[in-house]
């Protein structure tokens, strides 16, 4: 494939009478890119269109889907204009970002991504001012962690409406279960965008979560929310191997530490919507903890990636959060570190029993997994690269299913009974410590109640 010197972010629009949003990219001029995003129906709920610089910020996230394609030494900015705080912001999240991608396709990104700048006047941050019952938009993928946020809001009263990129029929079935409204956006990537991989562009993960998040911000300012509520745990700080001197991190996007900048990102552009990850405190563990209290959601939760995986025919968001096709009817693929890490979790509340009928087999005895598993435990290699909870976590799963004995006989116990049981000097420690609430969150004050059963 040619190698362009130049990537281009060329325009955005708000066409308020299709509700729709185009985001324009650019390969030297040569190739270009038209991202479209289609809003709920009917727009009319809140004729009120995002502002200017919501969509610049979207427009600039969004091309990161098409700037690795061949990542070009040279930034250009046609829709906007960024001081150098904000371009500091961007390549700090472009380059953490793709660290995955960066990873795989062994590129040195030291000094590679320069969005350029120019001294410009910044408006002073809108302090947050919520309504005594705000309005809260959550996102939900189908999982246990964005599930877990819903029913805890709903306990506390809260007004929510989910969100969602791209249509799903285990979304819809998690929906309705949930009895609450659901606003559905259509993502359609660029059909040059399948041209360029065909012809060997560079491809792999992006911070879809970033994009999600800042999305999310535009569609709740557009139909009047107060907050976004994400659901990004604690044990997406952690990231999974080292390459050039940094760490990467597979879930960077839904680390707190962007979970920061995002925030701040959208104070400085004056965004009226607060934005927060409720969960933060809490472990995969403490999540499935809560999860197995639910147990409404057990036929249609998942977390494995099989149901949604795109194929070049289609265009919505690749992300675990949108339409897409895959699956085959199985909820779980069992061939997968997801499907690895989620039974563990869930192993450690409930019965082998029930363990059967959501993963439909006892994935401890399955040989395809169980290299993943000996990863997960930190015995060989580093975390896969996948949303998955750390080393200790994994340890206090099987210690707490190793208390229950419905599965000692599996291939996964044996090898965590053989293998790391005699290496954990403090049993009762190592649960205590993994399913404790940490105090590093951004939760706002009015919202830690919700949580504070749990801490």
């Amino acid at each position: 494939m040619k190698q362009y010197s130049t990537f281009i972010f060329d325009s955005c629009v708000f066409l308020p009478e299709t509700g729709k949003i185009e985001l324009n990219y650019a390969l030297d001029d040569e190739v270009f890119f038209t991202e479209t995003i289609i809003l709920p129906t009917p727009y009319a709920l809140r004729p009120t269109p995002p502002s200017e610089s919501a969509l610049f910020a979207l427009h600039l996230i969004g091309g990161i889907s098409y700037y690795k394609t061949c990542c070009p030494k040279t930034i250009k900015i046609r829709s906007g204009s960024l001081s150098p705080e904000q371009a500091k912001f961007w390549n700090t999240l472009y380059t953490k970002g793709l660290g995955e991608f960066f990873f795989r396709n062994q590129i040195n990104f030291h000094d590679l991504i320069d969005f350029p700048s120019a001294s410009i006047t910044q408006s002073k941050p809108t302090p947050y001012a919520l309504r005594p019952t705000p309005k809260l938009l959550v996102p939900i993928g189908g999982g246990k962690d964005s599930t877990v946020t819903v029913e805890l809001l709903k306990k506390a009263g809260y007004d929510i409406t989910l969100f969602r990129i791209g249509k799903h029929p285990l979304i819809e079935e998690t929906a309705k279960i949930m009895e609450l409204p659901l606003l559905t956006v259509e993502r359609h990537l660029s059909p040059a965008l399948f041209n360029l991989n065909a012809e060997g562009a560079l491809n792999g993960h992006v911070p879809i979560t970033a994009y999600l998040s800042l999305l999310s911000a535009i569609i709740a300012e557009i139909y009047g929310f107060d907050a976004v509520v994400m659901s990004n745990e604690r044990s997406a700080n952690e990231g999974n191997t080292e390459y050039l001197g940094e760490t990467i991190n597979h879930q960077w996007s839904k680390s707190i530490e962007c979970e920061r900048m995002l925030r701040i990102a959208l104070k400085d552009s004056g965004s009226p919507v607060e934005y927060f990850s409720l969960l933060r405190p809490l472990s995969e563990l403490s999540i499935v903890q809560l999860f197995a209290a639910l147990p409404q959601y057990f036929s249609c939760v998942t977390s494995c990636n099989t149901n949604w995986r795109l194929t070049a025919t289609l265009s919505p968001s690749p992300s675990p959060i949108g339409g897409g096709a895959g699956g085959g009817g199985n909820r779980w693929c069992a061939h997968c570190p997801k499907c690895a890490f989620a039974f563990t979790m869930f192993s450690a509340f409930l019965p082998e029993e029930k363990l059967m009928e959501i993963f439909g087999k006892n994935l401890f005895n399955e040989e395809a997994l169980q290299p993943f598993f000996r990863q997960l435990l930190g015995l060989e290699g580093f975390k896969p690269f996948e949303c998955v909870g750390t080393p200790e976590e994994t340890s206090a799963a099987f210690l707490l299913a190793h208390e229950r004995k419905d599965l000692e006989d599996t291939k996964a116990m044996q090898l965590f009974v053989t293998d790391v049981l005699p290496k954990i000097r403090g049993p009762k420690k190592l649960i205590d410590s993994v399913l404790k609430a940490a105090p590093d969150h951004c939760i706002p004050k009015s919202f830690t109640s919700v949580l504070h059963a749990h801490s």
